[in-house]
C-alpha cells in the first residue's frame, strides 16, 4: 500500500469523505478520536461504517478513540464489519498496545482467531510511549505504519510549546521524531511523519515535507485537502534522483561481487546500492 499522504477528515463530517477520496491522497483517515465531540461519536460511528460498506477510491483508515477512553470496543464494533483498510491507534505504547488492539478486535469479531485490519500507531502521545518505540518492531507484522505526534506530549509534559518560533520543533521533540523515524525502520513499516499545522502556508509545508524526505519518513500526516499535492511531491522520488539510483543498480549488476565502485568520479559501496533501491521501490 502506497502511502505518502493520509489525509485525515472528521468522521461526523461524511459530506467531507468524497472530496478528501478525490484530493489525490494516497489514502484517507475517518478520525473519531479528537475532531469528533463526545455527543457526535456515535454519528461519527455511523457515518464511518456507511462510507466503508460502499465503493472506495482509495483505502480507507479509520482512528479510533485510545485505550483509556473507554470508547475503543464500540468503534471496532462499528467499523470492524466493513473491513476498513487500517487502523490509526492513537496514544499507543509500544507493542502492548498493539497486541490489546488485536485482542479487542478479536472480540468484537467473538473469535480468537479475529484479525484487525493493519495498525497504525501513533507512537509518541504520552511520555512513557517514547520508551516504548523500540517494542514496536515485535508487532511489525500486524503494522501498515508507524506515525508520531507533536501536540498531546507537550501537553502531558508541561510543555509550552513544542516548536520555536520559527517552527522548527525544540530539542526534546527532535528526539522523539528522530526516534519515531528509527523505530519504523527497525520495524521495517512506512515511516509517517506528523502533521504541518499551518494549512495557510504553502511553503513551510514544502520546506517541511522536504525536510521529512530528506531524513527518510516514507509519507506524512495531512490536515486539509491543500496540502495533498506538496505531500505526494515531496515523497515522490525525482527524475534526478531515480536516473542516479538506475545508474547505481546498474554499476554493481555489471560488477557483481565489487565491494566498492566509482560513479560519476564518487566511490559508492554498499548503503549507496540499498538507498537506490528503495528509492526504485518507492517509484
Amino acid at each position: 500500500m502506497k502511502l505518502r499522504s493520509l489525509l485525515f477528515v472528521p468522521g461526523d463530517r461524511p459530506e467531507r469523505f468524497a472530496k478528501a477520496a478525490a484530493s489525490g491522497a494516497d489514502a484517507i483517515i475517518i478520525d473519531l478520536e479528537d475532531s469528533v465531540g463526545v455527543d457526535r461519536k456515535i454519528v461519527a460511528r455511523e457515518a464511518a461504517a456507511e462510507y466503508l460498506s460502499g465503493d472506495r477510491p482509495v483505502p480507507v483508515f479509520v482512528r479510533v478513540n485510545p485505550q483509556d477512553s473507554h470508547l475503543t470496543h464500540d468503534d471496532l464494533a462499528s467499523v470492524l464489519p466493513f473491513l476498513p483498510n487500517g487502523i490509526v491507534l492513537p496514544k499507543a505504547k509500544g507493542a502492548r498496545s498493539v497486541n490489546w488492539l488485536r485482542a479487542e478486535a478479536a472480540a468484537v469479531a467473538d473469535s480468537p482467531d479475529g484479525e484487525a485490519p493493519p495498525i497504525m500507531p501513533i507512537a509518541t502521545e504520552t511520555p512513557g510511549a517514547v520508551f516504548d518505540l523500540g517494542t514496536l518492531r515485535e508487532v511489525a507484522q500486524y503494522l501498515a505504519g508507524v506515525s508520531w505526534g507533536a501536540e498531546d506530549l507537550p501537553a502531558a509534559v508541561g510543555a509550552a510549546t513544542s516548536r520555536e518560533a520559527d517552527g522548527r520543533y525544540t530539542a526534546p521533540y527532535e528526539m522523539v521524531r528522530s526516534l519515531t523515524l528509527f523505530a519504523a525502520h527497525a520495524a521495517g513499516v512506512a515511516a509517517i511523519d506528523t502533521v504541518y499545522p499551518d494549512i495557510s502556508d504553502d511553503a513551510g509545508l514544502a520546506a517541511y515535507v522536504a525536510r521529512a524526505a530528506r531524513d527518510g519518513f516514507t509519507g506524512m500526516l495531512a490536515i486539509h485537502p491543500s496540502q495533498v499535492k506538496a505531500i505526494n511531491a515531496g515523497f515522490t522520488p525525482s527524475s534526478q534522483q531515480l536516473a542516479h539510483a538506475r545508474s547505481v543498480v546498474a554499476a554493481f549488476a555489471a560488477n557483481p561481487g565489487a565491494g566498492v565502485l566509482q560513479l560519476d568520479g564518487k566511490m559508492i559501496d554498499a548503503p549507496h546500492l540499498k538507498a537506490a533501491l528503495s528509492i526504485l521501490s518507492r517509484a
